[in-house]
C-alpha cells in the first residue's frame, strides 16, 4: 500500500514491526522488577512470533491486504500460543544438553591424552563408562613411558608379572568384601594426593585387571612396588664405587619424589635412600648381577672406544658396571694412520679416573677368548659393553669425580 501524498511505500510487515517495538520496550523496561516473568514472555514471543505468527500473516498478505490496525490480535489467541511454546522451550533446553559421552570418539581420546594421571582418576570416578575409557592401558602407557620409561625396562616388568601371578587374588571389583589392589594403593599414603579425587568413585561398580598398566603405575606410584633398576655411583658417591652402576631393588617416595635402594653384597644389604632421578637407569642388558655377560662387540673394539666393563671384588661380590675406553697398547703411539692396534689380540682398558699408579687404571683382555679375568686382590673382570649413544657416554661423563682417585 503506497501514499501518493508523501511519495512512501508501506510495508504490512513493517508496519507489524514498528507496532512492536514500544510493547518490546515497555517489557525492557520492567525486567528488573518482574525479571522472572519477563524472561519467560520474552522467550515465547521470540519463538511465536519467529514460527508461528510469521506464517500466518504471510499467509493473510497473501491472500488480502491487512490495515494497519491488523496489530490488535485477540489476546485469546496470544495466550493459547504461548502455553503451547511454554513446553516446546523446555524440551528445546532439554535436548540441547550435551553429555561428554556425546563428543565424537576422537575428540573424546585427545581430551584423555592431555589428562595427568590424576587427573584420569578423578575422571574415572564419574561414571562406569568413563571408568572403563580412563583405565585403558594405551592412556596409562604414555604416563608410564613419559615419567618411569628411563628407570624401568624388561626386568622391571617382569619382576611385576611375577608379583602379579603370585597373588592370585580376588578382581578389583566393587562386589568385593576385602579391598582391592587398585583401592588399596589409592588409599596408601604416599599417593594421597589422588585419593580425595577418587572417594565418589568407590561407588562405581567396575573391574581393574590387576595386571593392568594402570595398576602398575599406581603400585609404582606408590611405592608399593620394589622394581630392579641400576644406580650410578652408589652409596652415595663412595669412593670405592665412583664411576659404576650397580643394580639394586628401588622403591619410590611420592612425598619427596626420590628413592630409597636395597644393594645385595655379602649376603648382606645394603639400604640407601634420598637418590635422585639422575642416578637411576634401567639395565641396559637383562644380565643378572652375579651372572658373566657374554660380549659380543670385542671384535669391533678400536682405540677410543667408550665401554662399560663388569668388575667384583671377589666372587661373593654382585657384578657393577664400570666406565672406562679402549686405549692403545704401550708400543703404538697412537697415529691413526699406523695405528695397528685393533688387529691385535689383547685389548687395552683403561680408567682414567684412577690416577697412573693405581692397578684399576689399566687393564688387558684377550679379544678372542675372553672370560672373567682377575684375582683376590686386583678383582675381577667380566663381560663388556660398548657404548654407541652418545647419551650413555655423557651420562657418564655427568657423574665424573671433582678429583682423580688415589686408589
Amino acid at each position: 500500500m503506497s501514499n501518493s501524498k508523501f511519495g512512501i511505500s508501506f510495508n504490512p510487515m513493517l508496519c507489524f514491526f514498528i507496532s512492536c517495538v514500544p510493547l518490546i520496550f515497555l517489557s525492557e523496561s520492567f525486567t528488573q522488577r518482574t525479571l522472572q516473568l519477563c524472561e519467560g514472555v520474552l522467550k515465547l514471543l521470540s519463538i511465536w512470533f519467529c514460527e508461528k505468527f510469521s506464517k500466518f500473516l504471510v499467509s493473510r498478505f497473501q491472500k488480502s491486504r491487512i490495515p494497519l490496525s491488523f496489530v490488535q490480535i485477540p489476546m485469546t489467541l496470544v495466550l493459547k500460543k504461548m502455553a503451547l511454546c511454554s513446553t516446546r522451550v523446555e524440551n528445546v533446553e532439554e535436548n540441547e544438553r550435551i553429555s561428554l559421552l556425546d563428543l565424537p570418539e576422537l575428540t573424546l581420546e585427545c581430551i584423555f591424552e592431555r589428562l595427568s594421571p590424576a587427573g584420569l582418576c578423578s575422571m574415572a570416578g564419574v561414571c562406569s563408562s568413563l571408568r572403563e575409557r580412563c583405565t585403558s592401558d594405551h592412556l596409562w602407557e604414555i604416563h608410564l613411558k613419559q615419567k618411569w620409561g628411563k628407570v624401568i625396562g624388561d626386568t622391571a616388568y617382569q619382576e611385576w608379572q611375577c608379583q602379579v601371578a603370585s597373588r592370585n587374588g580376588p578382581s578389583l571389583s566393587g562386589q568385593d568384601k576385602k579391598k582391592g589392589l587398585f583401592e588399596s594403593l589409592l588409599s596408601s599414603r604416599p599417593f594421597s594426593w589422588i585419593t580425595p579425587k577418587l572417594e565418589k568413585s568407590c561407588k562405581v561398580r567396575t573391574t581393574l585387571p590387576v595386571d593392568s598398566i594402570m595398576a602398575w603405575y599406581l603400585s609404582l606410584e606408590s611405592g608399593n612396588f620394589w622394581f630392579p633398576a641400576q644406580v650410578y655411583n652408589r652409596e652415595n658417591g663412595h669412593i670405592g664405587f665412583m664411576l659404576s652402576c650397580y643394580d639394586a631393588l628401588l622403591c619410590y617416595n611420592s612425598e619427596t619424589d626420590n628413592f630409597h635402594a636395597r644393594y645385595s653384597s655379602h649376603g648382606r644389604r645394603t639400604l640407601e635412600e634420598n637418590i635422585g632421578w639422575d642416578r637411576l637407569r634401567a639395565p641396559p642388558v637383562n644380565t643378572p648381577p652375579f651372572v658373566l655377560h657374554v660380549s659380543d662387540c670385542l671384535p669391533d673394539l678400536i682405540p677410543g672406544d667408550y665401554i662399560e666393563i663388569q668388575w667384583r671384588r671377589n666372587k661373593e661380590f654382585p657384578y657393577g658396571w664400570w666406565y672406562g675406553h679402549v686405549d692403545h697398547l704401550e708400543p703404538c703411539d697412537g697415529n691413526e694412520t699406523l695405528c695397528r692396534c685393533h688387529y691385535s689380540d689383547t685389548v687395552v682398558l683403561k680408567f682414567n679416573q684412577y690416577s697412573s699408579e693405581s692397578r684399576w687404571r689399566r687393564t688387558l683382555i684377550n679379544r678372542k677368548d675372553h672370560r672373567e679375568e682377575g684375582n683376590e686382590v686386583d678383582g675381577f673382570y667380566g663381560g663388556i659393553r660398548k657404548l654407541y649413544k652418545e647419551e650413555e657416554i655423557a651420562r657418564w661423563k655427568h657423574f665424573w669425580p671433582a678429583q682423580v682417585l688415589e686408589q
